[in-house]
């Protein structure tokens, strides 16, 4: 039997509810609600023509723990998140998204100075974390990440949406990214309180892959920084460094380039209205089955 390790997360909030979106919409465009739910149950579509019975519990004032399964860097690998009762949950549908004043619930999949490319695996029951994988073998970043790498819970990009303000990209189906560049190198399953500070729009083949800066509550400078400009100040070359990372690491495989929307910068946190209205970009849950 494969060795477990249970060691202890953190994500604090008082709310209760998730809340259900039709789809993604512009920056500009008010969100259409398909509905709501408020620790209950109800029954959404899918993509496809199956139906299944989604959960929505976002966890009140959650002790998290995480549970390793298997070997790190084996395929059989899993790091599952349990509530205080130690029932399992999942990363990106329980743990909340907001926590009031412009601060952010992230789930950290790949610790900075890492290059195992670690993520949700969203098509597996609680979507624990494990090691992405590509014909059958372990995938890797041909160099180190350098800032701590994750998705923050209960967002997912429309596949179906055009961004008409990104190229009329369409989202890649995934969880929204957020690239966190605090001084503290983060743990797999680690939740971090972060405030958002600018957003990097990469197309990657074609799709949409949204990149939030972010800093962690918890690092000294954090206090320091609210946009871009203030990056630049304190942490200077970051963003630069950010979107270059992203768009070269595919080059030693063999594929070009990532490109980037919006002039090839970074968007400001003001700009967008990242702190307060994150949803006015990304939004609220992935229909599939979890449990």
């Amino acid at each position: 039997m494969a060795a477990a390790r249970v060691m202890a997360a953190t994500a604090t909030t008082n709310a209760t509810s998730c809340l259900l979106l039709k789809r993604t919409f512009s920056l500009n465009q008010k969100p259409h609600f398909s509905g709501f739910c408020f620790n209950g149950k109800r029954q959404v579509s899918l993509s496809s023509s199956k139906r299944s019975l989604f959960t929505c519990t976002a966890l009140h004032k959650p002790d998290v723990l995480i549970k390793e399964e298997g070997q790190p860097e084996t395929l059989d690998y899993r790091v599952f998140f349990l509530d205080n009762s130690g029932k399992k949950v999942s990363p990106w549908h329980d743990i909340p998204l907001h926590l009031g004043d412009g601060v952010f619930n992230f789930v950290v999949e790949i610790p900075k100075e890492t290059n195992a490319k670690m993520e949700v695996a969203t098509d597996e029951y609680f979507t624990p974390i494990k090691q992405d994988t590509k014909k059958g073998k372990l995938r890797y970043y041909p160099y180190n990440i350098n800032w701590n790498y994750g998705l923050l819970p209960q967002t997912w990009e429309d596949p179906s949406f055009a961004n008409n303000e990104v190229e009329g990209a369409f989202g890649d189906n995934d969880p929204v990214d957020v690239v966190e560049i605090g001084e503290r190198r983060g743990k797999i399953g680690e939740i971090l309180k972060v405030k958002p500070l600018a957003a990097l729009a990469m197309i990657d083949e074609g799709e949409l892959d949204w990149k939030i800066v972010a800093i962690s509550l918890d690092d000294p400078r954090a206090s320091l920084v609210n946009d871009d400009d203030d990056v630049e100040k304190h942490f200077p070359g970051t963003l630069t460094a950010i979107r270059d990372w992203f768009r070269d690491y595919k080059i030693p495989d063999g594929k070009p380039a990532n490109k980037f929307g919006l002039g090839n910068k970074a968007a400001s946190k003001i700009q967008y209205k990242l702190r307060n209205k994150l949803n006015a970009i990304f939004f609220n849950k992935k229909h599939t089955l979890i449990s």
